[in-house]
């Protein structure tokens, strides 16, 4: 069995100022996701399922076809769109908010039948997370409720341009997540601690600490979970007051983990996190990049023939 990849890319990039996710920040026009896919080959991965928009799909599509990855890789899309809603649901007046990430997970529900990893497209995760999290896969193939989250240590997720929001997870004794608690403008101070902010207050952290970076291994039992957990979602009080209320999955994990349908065991990853949020972010990331190529990490041009 070769697990799938789903790699979320139907963002607009509205704080970037484009379509990062097909931003070539490699010396050979490569993108993140380029880099995401050719290590996920190398772990073992056998397709590739992209979660898109209808207003960009053409331009994607045609970068992001199978020849691209020269028959390495199957690939197929899907499409995230507000309308997409459960039957006797409607767009709430005044909804313009994308639904989140496990909205757009849910959009794969038809095309994955197999143990699947979860990514972002504008983050750049390292070789050991997808060889951990396939291995991973590979182990519960025909089982449910055993899932996975990749954790990155904290340290390693730090940006140098400014804050950033981390998902720190606390796990059991058998490493299986028990929270992620979201904690907002973390960074590294003058004094070489890293804190974060709340209610005004910083408060220490561990730089040791395992977060979230959004990189999850699932088995397909887990659409149905979230179909029944979105209409839960749609019906809370939090999406009636709330316009842009998200459906997340660390929203759903939370609701598995407390009710003991699942658990979710926490794959530690010593790699080096980095992504693009802002322009800002762009010369940094082609020069981590370009770091790698030049240890023998990575070719100069990935899909060379």
């Amino acid at each position: 069995m070769k697990p799938t990849l789903l790699v979320l890319a139907a963002g607009m990039g509205s704080r970037y100022g484009s379509l990062k996710q097909m931003d070539g920040l490699g010396p050979s026009g490569e993108a993140i996701i380029d880099y995401s896919i050719y290590d996920a080959i190398q772990a073992g991965f056998g397709k590739v399922v992209f979660v898109i928009r209808h207003s960009f799909a053409d331009a994607f599509r045609k970068i992001y076809s199978a020849e691209r990855f020269g028959g390495q890789i199957d690939v197929e899309f899907v499409y995230q769109e507000l309308d997409c809603l459960p039957e006797g649901y409607r767009v709430p007046e005044g909804r313009e908010k994308p639904w989140g990430t496990n909205h757009a997970v849910m959009m794969a529900r038809d095309v994955i039948h197999e143990p699947f990893a979860v990514i972002n497209s504008d983050d750049f995760y390292g070789r050991s997370g997808f060889q951990a999290v396939a291995d991973f896969l590979r182990g519960v193939e025909g089982k449910k409720g055993q899932y996975a989250l990749v954790g990155y240590y904290l340290k390693n997720t730090l940006s140098d341009f400014g804050s950033v929001s981390r998902g720190i997870c606390r796990a059991d004794a058998n490493a299986c997540l028990t929270e992620v608690t979201e904690r907002t403008a973390i960074q590294r101070k003058a004094d070489g601690k890293v804190y974060y902010a709340e209610n005004g207050t910083d408060y220490e952290v561990s730089e040791d600490s395992v977060v979230s970076m959004n990189f999850w291994g699932f088995t397909p039992d887990y659409f149905a979970y979230s179909d029944e957990l979105f209409k839960v979602f749609l019906d809370s009080e939090a999406v009636r007051t709330n316009p842009k209320a998200e459906f997340f999955i660390p929203y759903v994990a939370d609701i598995l983990i407390k009710r003991g349908d699942a658990s979710f065991k926490v794959l530690e990853c010593d790699a080096k996190w980095f992504g693009v949020t802002y322009k800002e972010d762009r010369p940094f990331v082609v020069s981590k990049i370009g770091e790698l190529i030049d240890k023998g990490l990575y070719p100069r041009n990935l899909w060379a023939r």
